[in-house]
């Protein structure tokens, strides 16, 4: 390990010791009980709910998954997912978050989602509870999995070493924060590496660009560059034989540009429809102290997440025209590592350090809370609330860490392909939750004919139309070639508007508690 490397290591355990010494701090209290555990004690600030809630949605994807896409073939791709994600932001925290927070407190005090789902329809065989818990449980061990591969992609990189022990490494440690801290320690340190992630995107955007000749050379550069700079097509790498991009008289290679459709633009955009069903954002407006304070986050939230949006795509271009024959940039997998290779060349060791920090935070920030609420569904929701509802706190939160370690186990086996590409793995598993939780939470906030046989019918059609579109149908290309979440939504709000009319209406005293969650204040 040489000096450079030594600060840049040295700068990155001391920021782990922050985080680690967050949780400690917070430890004692989250044992206290289960409910402190999972959710903090509906005890969140406007500033910590709203930084924490997007750090821990945004996860080492904002960094690398990002920048990487836009690195390897253009803003397009890029640009609309972040409108996309921008405006997703903004609409669930102005519509969602504030009734969410009425409608699980009124609705029997619930910490969890699926509690929430289940005593929103008042059941008594907690059918509800137990889909939900099961899908959370499926698409957040991938989620973990995609943090996993950040790690160790951002370890084996930076350190030279073997991508698979830097990947168990970098889980261990996730694993053992979330067992100490809980919730609140979670929320803490998220709202701490939301700053940091801002910070290091906007300095290494900055730097870079000084780097690059300022603002007008890098669009020059990345004009010359077939559909590279165009939101209506996409660049086309060319790839050689050993599947890398093909470098020519020191110059990447490129093909004609791809059109970029409107359903291209439409299938990119449904990313901000995952927000309705995107379970550590939802958590955080049911944590939040009083719900007045619901709209200062969400002007917290909007503006962080506009500024760190916009900085990743810029980054990625900015890393094209620096470092566009870099041999670990040549494939699309490779592509996400352009922050840490843009960090390394272009700012001090230690500051470095620091910055790189910013994809250790943004890894940790989603990681620990895809594990904790993984691990509730399980232990809360499967163990508690169905195969023994009289389980104490302590068996519970003995049966959550069992969970944590499982779950991490299978999303160390998911993460063991060190080519596997962030952003497609983190794109199935934000398509599950959006098309599974998305559709019946709007439904279920807004709507109040909606009946339980409609909620189980729409849970389970769209979660397991993203399987089917994602694995028999978009690979036949053409229409079917869109992003799964867009159709799958579609047919889950569909189907629990249909099968809701055609069963009976809600009992009195459902209709009753949706009137009363409408009015509620606190």
């Amino acid at each position: 390990m040489d000096a450079f490397t030594l600060k840049v290591f040295i700068a990155m355990v001391c920021y782990m010791a922050v985080v680690i010494g967050i949780g400690l701090y917070f430890a004692k209290r989250a044992q206290q009980s289960s409910e402190n555990y999972f959710l903090g004690g509906r005890s969140l600030g406007p500033w910590v709910a709203a930084m924490s809630a997007e750090a821990s949605d945004m996860s080492g994807w904002l960094l690398m998954g990002l920048p990487g896409v836009a690195y390897w073939c253009g803003i397009a791709d890029a640009s609309w997912t972040a409108i996309g994600l921008a405006l997703g932001t903004y609409i669930n925290w102005l519509i969602v978050a504030k009734r969410l927070r009425q409608y699980s407190t009124v609705s029997g005090n619930a910490i969890t989602l699926p509690e929430f789902f289940s005593n929103r329809f008042h059941e008594k065989k907690k059918v509800i509870l137990g889909i939900a818990a099961v899908f959370i449980l499926v698409f957040f061990t991938v989620y973990a999995a995609s943090c996993f591969v950040t790690c160790g992609k951002l370890f084996g990189t930076l350190f030279g070493l073997d991508y698979h022990w830097m990947m168990i490494a970098g889980a261990l440690f996730v694993i053992f924060y979330t067992f100490i801290g809980g919730f609140l320690a979670e929320s803490a340190s998220d709202f701490m590496q939301a700053i940091v992630m801002v910070f290091a995107l906007l300095v290494i955007l900055t730097v870079g660009t000084r780097a690059a000749g300022g603002l007008d050379a890098v669009i020059a550069n990345a004009k010359a560059i077939p559909g590279y700079f165009s939101l209506t097509s996409m660049a086309s790498p060319t790839l050689g034989a050993d599947g890398l991009q093909v470098i020519e008289n020191g110059a990447p290679v490129f093909g004609e540009a791809v059109p970029y459709t409107f359903l291209t633009i439409c299938s990119c955009m449904a990313w901000g429809l995952g927000y309705f069903g995107m379970p550590q954002v939802l958590l955080r407006f049911m944590a939040i102290c009083r719900v007045d304070e619901l709209k200062s986050s969400r002007r917290i939230a909007t503006v962080w997440v506009v500024i760190s949006l916009a900085a990743a795509v810029f980054i990625g271009v900015v890393g094209r025209v620096l470092f566009g024959t870099e041999e670990n940039l040549l494939t699309a997998g490779g592509a996400e590592n352009v922050f840490i290779v843009l960090s390394e060349n272009l700012l001090p060791a230690l500051f470095a350090g620091v910055v790189m920090a910013g994809i250790l935070a943004a890894t940790i920030s989603s990681s620990d809370s895809y594990l904790l609420i993984a691990a509730s569904a399980c232990a809360k929701n499967l163990y508690g609330g169905i195969a023994k509802r009289d389980a104490t706190d302590r068996q519970i939160m003995r049966v959550t860490r069992i969970v944590l370690l499982v779950i991490s186990l299978i999303g160390m086996v998911i993460a063991w392909n060190e080519d596997s590409v962030i952003f497609t793995i983190v794109s199935f598993a934000w398509a599950g939750f959006g098309a599974t939780f998305g559709p019946i939470m709007l439904f279920s906030l807004f709507w109040k004919r909606t009946t339980r046989a409609g909620a189980i019918a729409g849970m389970l059609s769209g979660g397991i139309m993203v399987f089917v579109w994602k694995l028999l149908l978009k690979p036949l290309g053409g229409i079917f070639a869109i992003y799964e979440l867009l159709p799958a939504f579609i047919i889950s709000s569909i189907v629990i508007l249909v099968v809701s009319l055609i069963t009976p209406e809600p009992a009195k005293e459902i209709q009753d508690e949706f009137e009363k969650a409408k009015a509620y204040t606190d």
